[in-house]
């Protein structure tokens, strides 16, 4: 009966060392702050990132209607034909 309870106390404190060795190397307290405050500031910084965002997207808008404009320009033959033609008139 002695022998049982010494181990069983045994198993006990190896287990709260273990978990106090896992506590001090991983410690999920420290991990799930750190989790807050980088949500926080994914929170807060959501407007100036959705304004870059729009901004690129209306950079490449520009930048298509560009490349369209002189597609158009150096390709008189296909559809800009009538127009040529309406001028000359």
């Amino acid at each position: 009966m002695l022998d049982s309870i010494k181990t069983t106390l045994k198993r006990i404190r190896n287990f709260l060392n273990f978990s106090r060795s896992f506590f001090i190397r991983k410690n999920p307290i420290k991990l799930f702050v750190n989790e807050i405050i980088t949500s926080l500031k994914d929170m807060f910084s959501i407007r100036q990132k959705l304004k870059m965002a729009q901004y690129r997207v209306n950079y490449h808008k520009h930048q298509l209607s560009k490349m369209e404009s002189l597609i158009a320009e150096s390709n008189e033959h296909t559809f800009l034909k009538g127009k040529n033609l309406n001028e000359t008139r």
